[in-house]
Formats: C-alpha cells, structure tokens, sequence
C-alpha cells in the first residue's frame, strides 16, 4: 500500500486557499457531523479544548472515512507529544507560540525522522502507517507531513520573516487574539494597530513561499484577509456555532 498525498500541503503549495472550521467540542460525534459539510479542513484543537492523545485518536478516527483533511494543534511544542501525534496519524500539525527561528528549526527536526531530524521511528507499530501495511510510510513522511506555526505575540511578530524563512515551516498562522493582548490591547483584536500588525504580516509570510493562515469569524473580514492573501482559513468554530445557534433560538421563544 503507498503512501498517501497530503492533499492540504499540496493545496497550499499551489496556492489554493483552503477554508476550515475549527474543533474544540472534542468529541468525535460531532467532529464527525462537521465532516460531512464540506470544508476543506477541520482542526482539533488539544490547546484550549479538553483533548488529550487518546481523544484525538477516535476524532482522527471518526473523520478518516470523510474527504476532510485534518489539522491538530498541539497544548505545546514538545517534540515527545507531537511524536505521539504523528504516529497516531496526524499528518497537519498546528504549533502554537512560536516566537523565535531557533523554535521552528526545533519543530522542523521534531517532525522528520534522523538524519533530517529526531522524530523516533516507530511507524511499524503505529496507526500512520496502517500498521506496517504502508510500506513506504518512512521513505515519505518527511516530505509529506505539514508544519504550520502560530506567531501570536509581539516576539513572534518582531522575528516572522526568520521564522517564516526557515526550511521546513509550510505555513504561518496569525493568532490575532493574543497578539492584541501582547500589544497591550487584550480583547481588541479589531484595533486598527492590530489589524495593521496584521496585514504586514500576510506580506511577510508571503515573501518568504510560505502560506499565511488564520482564524476569522467574521464573514465579511474573512473574505477581505483572503483577498490579502491568506490561504488557509478557519471561518468558525463549532463551539461558537452551536452556543449562538441555542441562544439565539431560546431567546426566540423565551427572551
């Protein structure tokens, strides 16, 4: 059995923007439901959602059976947690706070197996390669797992181009939230220095071949930031979606 392409990192390369929902219910019931509405991408999120290894399995699990590729963000950048990760079938991985080029490098050598890098090679053992039935896992993996990283602080942003300059990096993710709160403008991630923060980071990003990414709720500045030039985007999340639904739907009927 080959080894399959990563359709999102292809995606992304060409230029082709990819729109996602992210996951924070952590239940693979409705990762599943969200499955089938179409997005190119569904992100399980194990940094502000109750996720753990075991839980991400059976989401991975409950989503293989759909055409939606998958993103998992990791609580933090340790190399033993994103080995787990990979071998359990993350191909996309999300790392949050990065700030410096040193931690990128650190995260490109934890996603590729020696010499490239120090991921443990245990794929015989493992569901990413189909239990060993995926011959070729190994020879490949390194070429197709994808490495996104979160800048989300002023330290991030004062070093994105050396980190979006690193070999091995795929893609940039823009928090806006918490870099508002690092510029002192917590929960004010529409402020014009924000939002200006923001759009010279696209550019940045951009330069260097790689894919700016974000999440945006908002309907009309999502399409305006993929006009910039995002290319992969989370346009919602599940949680946020289902408490406005209820209470807008409680409210129709009692106020």
């Amino acid at each position: 059995m080959p080894a399959p392409e990563n359709t999102f990192k292809s995606a992304l390369r060409r230029g082709q923007a990819q729109i996602g929902l992210w996951q924070a219910l952590a239940s693979p019931y409705s990762a599943e439901l969200c499955a089938g509405a179409g997005f190119d991408w569904l992100l399980l999120d194990g940094e502000h959602a109750p996720n753990d290894v075991r839980s991400l399995l059976s989401q991975l699990q409950a989503l293989a059976a759909y055409p939606v590729q998958t993103i998992v963000r990791p609580p933090v950048g340790d190399t033993v947690l994103i080995k787990q990760y990979l071998d359990i079938g993350v191909t996309n991985i999300l790392v949050p706070m990065v700030e410096t080029a040193e931690q990128a490098q650190a995260l490109v050598r934890a996603v590729r197996y020696p010499p490239a890098g120090v991921r443990g090679v245990g794929a015989g053992l493992a569901r990413v390669s189909r239990f060993g039935r995926i011959t070729d896992y190994t020879a490949n993996a390194d070429d197709e797992i994808c490495l996104l990283v979160q800048v989300e602080n002023v330290t991030g942003l004062h070093n994105l181009d050396a980190i979006a300059a690193v070999d091995g990096v795929d893609g940039v993710f823009i928090g806006p939230a918490d870099l508002a709160a690092s510029m002192g403008l917590r929960g004010q991630p529409r402020h014009p220095d924000v939002v200006a923060a923001v759009e010279a980071a696209i550019k940045t990003i951009r330069q260097r071949g790689k894919a700016p990414g974000t999440l945006m709720g908002d309907e009309a500045e999502a399409r305006r930031l993929l006009d910039l030039g995002y290319q992969f985007m989370a346009i919602g999340a599940d949680v946020t979606l289902l408490a406005k639904a209820t209470s807008d739907l409680a409210a129709r009927f009692i106020g």
